[in-house]
């Protein structure tokens, strides 16, 4: 069995969904179970849905749902030359269960309401899609992904439990092929043990194949976007990209955990633990090769990769007192930043003082410094950049800090580390 996963952008209108179903065709009788994500910025739209029904914005609420509706509709005819077709009442009973929200009392957990409004996004476009593929003579069945998911009730972040899913895939899931060729289910999404619906954060799309390719012992994954496969760095931020044909699930984790916009390493874990090979492919030009990602490190030092995370802000603590920063001050500095909910990208001690660099908009400086006036001093730098290379070279170092100062460096043998500022 193979597992596709299709996200936002590659159903994004009619044409978009055609293309799905012509790269399912150029895979004639093979089990494919197939995750869809929302179409387009669907998401977006819910998000915004949600934010209307918390805050009794009833003008915003209904305007949102009418755009959400006439996109949908709008696909679905294009798609649907039959005016009568179920796949239009289908998606009409998914909007009235949306409107109907709105003359409910509002919850209190702001999080559970977001995945019971926002998974609407996936139950719209997986059933539009599995409609259309039927209608194409694929033999093809509509899953709801919160019949096989099992996760505990941290909404908006919903933990697998993963003995109990993979119970449920193989007594729900597996089965369905005797009769089908395709399945088609919802990336993102899952359900407690009470039937709550929940989302699986960040890259959940991701994440729900990689579940599924796990559970059911896939020979792989295939990740459809819209570019030929993974990059060393980002086309927007360097002009001279390179394609990466073959790296490890080692490699991939370690530049996804600096920032590259890769796989989410809750994707690669499972298929890493079964050595089922991740490819990501090109939805515009399925006849690539595209990137494989799989065990071999053989060819991860071949090209070097660069990350650069903007708008950086460095911050250095030191004690009051002038003692060292011992283990005590670290326990009590990670604390205070664990309770402000902060995410450090980069940090350094030395005898008297700890260094940090996170992203500055997350981090409201001002409060900052209140939680921390009381026994340390604190300075900053503002808008910098953080750059990670691996399988760094002292000549790609001295291109990159040109014109740069170099306010924290940090190097391991695959790995260096640059806190920049601009010269002038």
């Amino acid at each position: 069995m193979l597992v596709f996963k299709f996200g936002g952008a590659s159903v994004k209108d009619a044409e978009a969904v055609r293309n799905v179903a012509s790269i399912i065709k150029r895979f004639p009788s093979t089990n494919i179970a197939i995750v869809v994500s929302a179409m387009g910025k669907t998401t977006n739209k819910l998000e915004e849905i949600a934010h209307a029904f918390y805050h009794r914005n009833e003008l915003a609420f209904n305007g949102h749902v009418s755009e959400l509706e006439a996109y949908h509709v709008g696909i679905s005819k294009e798609l649907f030359s039959d005016e009568h077709a179920d796949i239009h009442q289908i998606l009409k009973q998914e909007v009235d269960r949306l409107k109907r929200w709105y003359v409910a009392s509002v919850p209190e957990n702001f999080s559970y309401l977001y995945d019971q409004l926002v998974s609407i996004g996936e139950l719209l476009s997986s059933q539009l899609l599995n409609a259309f593929l039927t209608q194409e003579s694929i033999l093809s069945k509509w899953v709801d992904a919160r019949t096989i998911i099992r996760t505990d009730s941290n909404y908006q972040e919903g933990k697998v439990l993963w003995n109990k899913t993979e119970s449920l895939i193989n007594a729900h899931l597996s089965p369905l092929f005797k009769n089908k060729d395709v399945i088609v289910t919802q990336g993102f999404i899952g359900h407690t043990s009470e039937g709550f619906t929940t989302t699986l954060g960040r890259e959940g799309s991701d994440y729900t194949a990689g579940i599924i390719a796990y559970c059911t012992n896939a020979e792989n994954v295939t990740i459809w976007k819209d570019v030929p496969g993974m990059l060393n760095a980002d086309p927007k931020q360097f002009s001279d990209t390179v394609k990466l044909n073959q790296i490890s699930f080692k490699e991939a984790i370690e530049l996804s955990y600096y920032g590259a916009s890769v796989i989410h390493p809750k994707t690669i874990k499972p298929l890493q633990n079964k050595g089922i090979p991740l490819y990501v492919k090109s939805f515009l030009d399925p006849d690539e090769p595209g990137t494989v990602i799989q065990e071999s490190t053989a060819q991860d030092h071949l090209i070097p990769s660069f990350i650069v995370k903007r708008d950086q802000l460095l911050i250095s603590i030191t004690t009051k007192d002038f003692s060292f920063v011992a283990e005590e001050h670290l326990s009590d500095i990670f604390g205070r930043l664990n309770r402000m909910g902060l995410h450090v990208n980069l940090m350094q001690n030395s005898a008297l003082d700890f260094s940090m660099v996170l992203d500055q908009k997350k981090v409201p400086i001002e409060s900052f410094m209140d939680h921390f006036k009381d026994n340390y001093h604190v300075r900053y730098n503002e808008g910098l950049e953080l750059v990670t290379i691996r399988h760094y070279n002292d000549h790609i170092i001295g291109k990159l800090t040109q014109e740069k100062v170099v306010l924290l460096e940090q190097r391991t043998r695959q790995t260096a580390r640059l806190v920049l500022k601009p010269a002038f």
